[in-house]
């Protein structure tokens, strides 16, 4: 039974409100910095780490994995979009990613409006 209060008493903190919004603000931030072609989720991790500092542990943590969990989004993005692999995960992204997106299916990861926007002026630009 302590097992599961530990958890209940986990996920009281997790889903404040203001854990929550560093959550968001860290996968934004995550996102934006990790569609940097070259930059991956660890850089992405190192490099915002410093606004952390002056937060609780908790919301620390939180805001780092959305920071981390945002950047290797970011990472498959320009992996499908533009045919660059940000970090050696996104190498396979590449090779079969781009070629969906750029035939208009649905399953290559463009379901952004941004994300078709690029995708009609990349097949402009090819035609």
């Amino acid at each position: 039974m302590d097992v599961i209060s530990n958890l209940g008493l986990g996920f009281a903190v997790a889903l404040t409100l203001q854990n929550v919004a560093y959550c968001f603000i860290g996968v934004l931030l995550g996102t934006v910095i990790g569609v940097l072609p070259g930059i991956g989720p660890v850089t992405t991790v190192a490099m915002l780490l410093p606004i952390s500092f002056t937060l609780q542990p908790e919301s620390a943590l939180i805001l780092l994995a959305g920071i981390y969990y945002g950047a290797q989004y970011g990472g498959s993005t320009t992996a499908i979009l533009v045919n660059i692999p940000g970090e050696a995960s996104s190498v396979v992204t590449t090779i079969d990613g781009h070629q969906m997106a750029l035939q208009g299916t649905r399953r290559a990861g463009a379901r952004h409006r941004g994300d078709r926007l690029v995708l009609r002026r990349l097949r402009r630009r090819r035609c």
